[in-house]
């Protein structure tokens, strides 16, 4: 949603009415992931994509109907081997997508967490009674709108908490009396910040697959000899500043991924207690587990519980007889994008 926020934007802006197009559901291998947006105005034009070019025609000009009619529909599709091909995959898939109109009430309260980067989510009904009809709900319990059904806010209010912490779309069924209706969370966690602690060798590297995979990616070393742009050019930002200092200056959210590799407890363990008390997504401490408990000690004297303590990831990443500090950064990659998909 958000590389498309941009051009919604404009299209209201001229009058122009606007439906989103959603990945709801994947078979097999399809171009785009659940919760792949397109938003298409009553032109006819569009923005984003949900199959990488195989069906965004069709989707188009339902699309343009559904804006006339103002009744959401849910498609099928199977993209064949051969479109897939064309868009540089392998093999085919089927894909359904959900359209529905974008209301510009809507449309502003998203734009509004997303550029204050709060985790929020999307809950719409897509078949059965009260298809059509969603909310915007928060961690915290909040809502921006009602299902009609009582019973069915009550079942969606009793999973939230379970759905908020995987930070997944997820395509489920509930009961309401004798029908079942299909309900989609959408979930638009904040922008992926990885947050490396010790502008150590093993950052280098690190940086350079966090880069790659869409993180933006912070160094923080209060030594000016190793936290420097010519060791460290391509990071996002090289902070020189005590973890704990930089920590309650900007603070850490549910889109934070903290790992401390600097080998020095006075930077490490400061760092892991303030990450403990967080809202962190992944917290990651690299080093034997010797060291790890040396570390845990001076974690729980800073008053940090020892529950809390179990969120740690320690020894950090992933199993694959990692050697060089390419090998570990790369294990400690895999462990990451694992948590942010849910899986670990």
């Amino acid at each position: 949603m958000r590389e498309i926020l941009e051009t919604i934007e404009s299209w209201i802006n001229e009058g122009k009415q606007v439906a989103i197009a959603t990945v709801v559901n994947v078979y097999g291998s399809a171009p785009r992931q659940l919760g792949a947006k397109m938003a298409v105005n009553q032109d006819g034009l569009m923005a984003g994509s949900v199959s990488g070019g195989c069906v965004e025609g069709a989707v188009v000009a339902e699309a343009t109907k559904i804006l006339k009619t103002k009744e959401p529909g849910l498609l099928h599709y199977g993209v064949t081997n051969e479109q897939a091909f064309s868009v540089g995959l392998a093999c085919g898939g089927i894909i359904e997508v959900f359209v529905e109109p974008l209301s510009n009430e809507e449309f502003d309260r998203m734009k509004t967490d997303l550029l204050q980067d709060n985790m929020f989510a999307k809950i719409s009904l897509i078949s059965g009674d009260g298809c059509g009809e969603k909310i915007l709900v928060y961690p915290d319990g909040k809502h921006f709108g009602q299902f009609q059904s009582k019973n069915v806010q009550e079942k969606i209010d009793n999973r939230l908490a379970a759905l908020f912490d995987k930070q997944i779309n997820q395509r489920f069924m509930i009961k309401d009396q004798e029908s079942e209706i299909e309900v989609f969370f959408d979930i638009y966690p904040p922008l992926p910040r990885m947050i490396i602690i010790g502008a150590v060798h093993i950052a280098i590297p690190l940086v350079t697959y966090a880069n790659s995979l869409g993180f933006h990616t912070i160094v923080v070393d209060p030594r000016r000899a190793f936290s420097n742009r010519e060791r460290f050019p391509h990071a996002d930002e090289l902070v020189q500043e005590w973890p704990e200092e930089y920590f309650q200056r900007v603070g850490l959210n549910e889109g934070s991924y903290v790992v401390t590799v600097s080998h020095d407890e006075k930077l490490d363990v400061p760092a892991l207690a303030f990450a403990c008390s967080s809202k962190a997504r992944y917290i990651g401490a690299l080093g034997s587990k010797k060291t790890f408990e040396n570390n845990k000690q001076g974690i729980l004297q800073l008053g940090v519980p020892e529950t809390a303590i179990e969120r740690i990831y320690s020894p950090i990443g992933i199993k694959i007889g990692a050697h060089g500090a390419e090998e570990i950064a790369l294990s400690i990659m895999a462990e990451v994008i694992a948590v942010r998909n849910g899986i670990n």
